[in-house]
């Protein structure tokens, strides 16, 4: 997997409020979506898996996918013996198989070790797109473990 990848450092802001704040944005100008809506939420899903990992039962590194063809995975966790999951974050509230294009090849770099891929969305349902692969409400953060 790594002759592929190359190391990008991603920069999240640690709290999307004092973010969208600091734009100029409102309860309204967020609502009616726009450019920044997608980064805010998705620096937001990152600083929350990154809190969540800290009182994990167990060690897990948080880490960002890219390849040199600019595919990517938001967000990569990785257990202490090898497993791996992504979390893609889309600000969309319907999911279409082409958002989880990063994830399947994560997949199928990952062989084995892939234990699952999750696109987080604002949609309210729960969808399969294959025996690893769902789409999940934001909301599934507080409510589930990765």
């Amino acid at each position: 997997m790594a002759r592929r990848a190359i190391a990008t450092p991603k920069v999240a802001c640690v709290d999307s409020g004092v973010a969208a704040c600091l734009l100029g944005l409102d309860e309204n100008r967020l609502a009616t979506g726009g450019d920044l809506f997608g980064p805010l939420l998705e620096g937001f899903v990152l600083m929350e898996l990154a809190r969540q990992i800290t009182w994990a039962e167990e060690e897990v590194r948080l880490f960002h996918y890219r390849t040199k063809d600019m595919v990517e995975v938001d967000a990569v966790l990785e257990t202490t013996d090898g497993r791996i999951a992504g979390v893609e974050v889309k600000a969309s509230a319907t999911v279409r198989s082409d958002d989880f294009r990063g994830l399947r090849l994560l997949e199928r770099q990952a062989g084995d070790a892939f234990a699952a891929g999750v696109v987080l969305y604002t949609g309210d349902e729960c969808l399969s797109f294959g025996p690893r692969l769902k789409a999940l409400p934001v909301g599934a953060l507080w409510r589930l473990a990765l």
